[in-house]
């Protein structure tokens, strides 16, 4: 949902339309997409690998009684048809719910935000801290109880992440915001798997009418846009909170109220006071579209490149332009004429109304003319078959 908080001027130009909060928004969004994306294909050619390993000691000891399997199903959730369909009524179950009780219940959303938003931006900060640690670091893992075991990457990329919310909460800076929306759309991105066009058309047309309805029309059941209200409205410290129960002074009983990390909001270096919005549901839904399609574009190639597999090179051009290209060019397109919708009518939009015609056609049209539709629509991948362990370039 692009939007503005404040708006200044009248006339739709190029100047506004290159305005420093249009281009972060356009430059983060496009960059999480792409990362969670090929952060994805990572996670699911490293399965893959340890899957051969584990096949082949299972080979050289047959009484081994350990399971192979796809063991990445437990971390990883695929959405199927059904839950594509009731996936937009229950994201207008739980805006209604933080419409109408916000106020009594925002210190329990404040605080549920700032856990899931912590192991969030600790996935996000992973590999770097795996880089840094890799010198000094053999992978080994320490055992914490029920907890469970960890790496030392993993224990620094979380008191990282720890430390990071508890400066957030006792700020509230818009940044620090950002900074975890950017660390809860790359885990959704990464956790989060569509298994066909199927589903993926389903899912984004519900979330499209979904989006439009509580942005277009909801302000006319609730005498209110419930969308905007709910997306910009602050949430009561729960730091604050505990030191007013407790009695307590000083800087915790003045803790901020806190703008949930529901969105990524970037200020204008042009007008002061001027932020433009944008929905983490409008990167994470065309996101996971462009996951899917940059794992079938490596599935491909894997078949492609494969001696086994008998099937010609690309003869054009056009063969070799990838489906993840063309819906991230779509994305870029549908985002930039949700911008523009936003600063002619002067009000707040749908992005997903032009996010997701931008982003689906385009692949539907290109997979038809490939001959991919039929098998992209119900069984992209083979069962048996693998991606490959050097990823395609973008």
């Amino acid at each position: 949902m692009p939007s503005d908080v404040e708006w200044q001027g009248s006339d739709l130009t190029i100047y506004s339309l290159m305005d420093s909060s249009r281009i972060s928004t356009f430059c983060i969004s496009i960059l999480l997409i792409v990362y969670g994306s090929f952060r994805s294909l990572n996670m699911e050619n490293e399965q893959k690998e340890r899957d051969k390993e584990k096949e082949k000691e299972r080979e050289k000891n047959p009484l081994d009684p350990s399971p192979l399997g796809n063991s990445n199903e437990q971390n990883v959730q695929t959405i199927d048809s059904t839950q594509a369909m009731f996936l937009p009524v229950g994201a207008s179950v739980s805006l209604l719910i933080m419409f109408f009780f916000f106020d009594s219940m925002q210190t329990v959303f404040a605080t549920c935000t700032a856990l899931i938003a912590t192991v969030a931006f600790a996935f996000l900060l992973l590999p770097m801290c795996q880089y840094l640690v890799r010198p000094c670091s053999d992978g080994t893992k320490m055992s914490f109880g029920c907890c469970g075991r960890f790496t030392s990457a993993e224990i620094i990329s979380f008191a990282l992440s720890f430390c990071l919310v508890c400066v957030w909460v006792m700020t509230g800076h818009w940044l620090l915001m950002d900074a975890l929306g950017m660390g809860l759309c790359v885990a959704f991105i990464a956790f989060v798997r569509l298994p066909s066009l199927k589903v993926s058309t389903l899912l984004l047309t519900g979330l499209l009418i979904y989006d439009v309805f509580w942005v277009f029309f909801s302000s006319y059941i609730f005498n209110a846009n419930v969308m905007v209200k709910v997306a910009t409205r602050p949430a009561d410290n729960p730091v604050g909170a505990m030191a007013r129960r407790l009695h307590l002074g000083g800087i915790m009983k003045e803790a901020p109220k806190l703008s949930l990390p529901g969105k990524l909001v970037f200020p204008s270096t042009h007008n002061a006071g001027h932020f433009s919005m944008l929905g983490l549901g409008d990167i994470v839904m065309p996101g996971l579209l462009l996951c899917f399609v940059l794992r079938y574009d490596a599935y491909k190639r894997a078949q492609l490149i494969s001696a086994e597999a008998g099937l010609p090179p690309p003869v054009s051009n056009f063969s070799k332009v990838t489906y993840f290209h063309c819906s991230l060019i779509g994305y870029f397109l549908g985002l930039l004429t949700a911008t523009v919708s936003s600063e002619f009518f002067r009000a707040a939009q749908p992005a997903l109304l032009y996010l997701v015609p931008f982003t689906l056609l385009p692949l539907l049209l290109m997979a038809y003319m490939k001959g991919d539709l039929r098998r992209m629509w119900s069984e992209p991948f083979i069962a048996s078959g693998s991606l490959p362990s050097k990823l395609i370039g973008v």
